[in-house]
């Protein structure tokens, strides 16, 4: 299971959000540094969000994610206001390693299923949900409200292999993971699923480590890492 630090980016800074709101503590003004400083520590694979292209639609901060991909010697998988087939064309052209979609993935079923016929597994859907509803437009709409299991459903018919799956409401609040949500995709899906939103502890480490065996295939983790609740080294040793 692969441990994945998150670098969420809005103005330039490193920043984390709370249930899709700002949290309005800074963690950093180098994300590169930010960057360099969990690969030092172990890190695998980076997810790196742009927050401003989240919500405005078109990469903000694509200067800086540049900049990630060439300082540091893992896979970077990155989204946030990608909105067009050229922008993922570009992205995978400068190193990106995998492009994550969100809004124009549940939006237009046409462009996704473009987008899979062009890149495969260059892309990957982010499946954001409250209350088993579809998020979009940076978790601030749910648009015409899809359910999220049919939605995994869609994504398995078009060829997908596997998903994101965040649940926005534990997102940020160091409450722990949900599990029965993760669990629950994984049984009705029998697709692969990385897990976001709610990581607390190394304990909710191992109880996610233990749905391995069902498809899940790695963790990311945000707050809980710049809060110290544990060092990305010993997360590491779990997964």
């Amino acid at each position: 299971m692969l441990i994945i630090p998150a670098i969420d980016l809005k103005d330039g800074c490193v920043v984390r959000f709370v249930q899709g709101r700002l949290d309005k503590k800074v963690y950093s003004r180098d994300p590169v540094k930010t960057a360099k400083h969990w690969i030092k520590q172990g890190a695998k694979l980076l997810h790196v969000v742009d927050l401003d292209g989240a919500m405005s639609g078109t990469i903000k901060n694509l200067d800086l994610v540049k900049e990630i991909v060439s300082n540091v010697d893992v896979p970077v998988q990155f989204g946030g206001g990608v909105r067009k087939l050229e922008t993922i064309k570009a992205l995978v052209g400068f190193g990106v390693w995998r492009v994550v979609l969100g809004t124009r993935a549940v939006e237009d079923k046409v462009f996704l299923q473009k987008a899979f016929k062009l890149f495969k597994n260059k892309i990957i859907v982010s499946i954001d949900a409250k209350d088993n509803n579809l998020l979009i437009k940076g978790w601030r709409s749910s648009g015409k409200a899809k359910d999220v299991l049919a939605f995994a459903h869609a994504l398995k018919k078009i060829g997908f292999k596997e998903l994101i799956y965040t649940d926005t409401l534990k997102d940020g609040t160091l409450k722990g993971p949900n599990i029965k949500g993760v669990k629950n995709l994984l049984k009705e899906t029998g697709m692969k699923i990385i897990a976001s939103g709610g990581m607390s502890s190394l304990d909710d480490i191992h109880k996610l480590k233990s749905l391995e065996k069902q498809g899940l295939t790695g963790v990311i983790i945000g707050k809980a890492l710049y809060e110290g609740k544990f060092t990305l080294t010993q997360a590491l040793k779990l997964g």
